[in-house]
């Protein structure tokens, strides 16, 4: 559920409008890098985009999943998540499994190369972040966890 508005901890003015102003540039560049993520996943063997990464943690956490659990679980829609498996599928990284309770439905799972490229993948990621982030305390990382999620609500209101 997301955070309820809160008074702001500091007046209105020029210097809280331009750091929401810096605010918002910092969640444009943010969005650009994720397009050009997304552009070399599709040009670059190996190369995941944000919603591919999203999708194998989410298979490696939870296990296999419907195409509408996984979808929820990466908030996606269920086309565009039918898009994602068949390149995940493609790139060797999960399989199309049909439980045998239920021949209608369509299980997706993790293959050996997927939870291989996610372990590297989670590696990799946790190591930059790390390295990135390593002046900020627990304190101002949970700050930006807030405020992350808050952009995440308001451009869903967008």
């Amino acid at each position: 559920m997301p955070k309820q508005p809160s008074e702001p901890s500091e007046p209105s003015g020029p210097a809280r409008d331009q750091a929401l102003d810096h605010l918002a540039r910092a969640a444009y560049s943010l969005s650009a890098a994720d397009s050009r993520l997304r552009g070399r996943a599709t040009r670059t063997a190996g190369a995941l985009s944000l919603t591919h990464a999203r999708a194998l943690r989410v298979l490696a956490e939870e296990g296999p999943l419907s195409i509408g659990r996984l979808a929820a679980s990466t908030e996606t829609t269920g086309a565009a998540t039918t898009q994602l498996v068949n390149g995940l599928v493609a790139a060797g990284y999960v399989t199309r499994e049909r439980p045998a309770e239920d021949k209608r439905s369509v299980l997706v799972a993790l293959t050996e190369d997927g939870r291989r490229r996610h372990d590297e993948r989670q590696t990799a990621l946790a190591r930059s972040l790390h390295t990135a982030l390593a002046d900020h305390d627990t304190q101002a990382l949970d700050a930006a966890t807030d405020v992350l999620r808050q952009l995440a609500s308001i451009y869903d209101e967008l």
